[in-house]
């Protein structure tokens, strides 16, 4: 396994090239693709934002994952025990990548450098989509909203090496993606930013405590 795989320069520089993949684009609020059906497809985002939502039997609606640019998804990472709705959808325009998980290891000529890279470096694509998924369980499982507000600013935070970033949700989407009921939510962000914890410009959070 190639530790110091790029996905983004591999994109660029093979995306063109295998003739098992399908590239598609979408449009804001389209559908992307669904799991109902179990395609066992890997998709990679090549631009845009789009959103892994669940839809139980009463409408009640959940972002189980954000996908930004370079990011796995497909049903090839869920099984399917229920009947509820569960679907990626476009939030900006995007462009993505599919294919089918069988055909990776099965080359559409001899000289696909595309499709012999993704199966070389499959292995650190899967790892880090399990890490991804492991950060999320833990935002999950702490017990107040407060906490998993903080929780997710200090990953986004992380990730951004910044203690100043955009959010890519809008509060309605960032409280269904945090589980959380939407007033509580907005209510403890005002507390938040009265206790010093934090500032609010806009879509813009300052972290004052680190």
């Amino acid at each position: 396994m190639n530790t110091k795989f790029d996905i983004a320069n591999f994109i660029t520089d093979f995306a063109n090239s295998c003739q098992k993949k399908q590239k598609k684009v979408f449009s804001k609020n389209e559908v992307v693709t669904t799991y109902i059906k179990n395609r066992n497809q890997l998709c990679i985002l090549l631009d845009g934002n789009a959103d892994l939502v669940r839809y139980d039997l009463n409408g009640n609606r959940t972002i189980v994952e954000h996908f930004s640019k370079n990011s796995l998804f497909g049903e090839v990472f869920y099984t399917i025990t229920t009947n509820n709705e569960l679907l990626v959808e476009a939030k900006s325009n995007c462009t993505v990548l599919f294919y089918i998980y069988d055909d990776i290891f099965h080359k559409c000529r001899n000289n696909c450098k595309f499709h012999q890279t993704l199966s070389e470096n499959l292995p650190q694509l899967i790892l880090n989509k399990v890490t991804d998924l492991n950060m999320r369980i833990e935002l999950l499982t702490k017990r107040s909203t407060r906490d998993k507000l903080l929780g997710y600013f200090s990953l986004l935070s992380t990730r951004k090496l910044s203690t100043s970033f955009e959010l890519p949700f809008s509060l309605t989407d960032l409280a269904d993606y945090l589980s959380v009921d939407r007033s509580a939510m907005m209510r403890e962000l005002k507390l938040l930013k009265e206790d010093g914890f934090i500032e609010k410009i806009g879509n813009r959070i300052i972290l004052l405590y680190k």
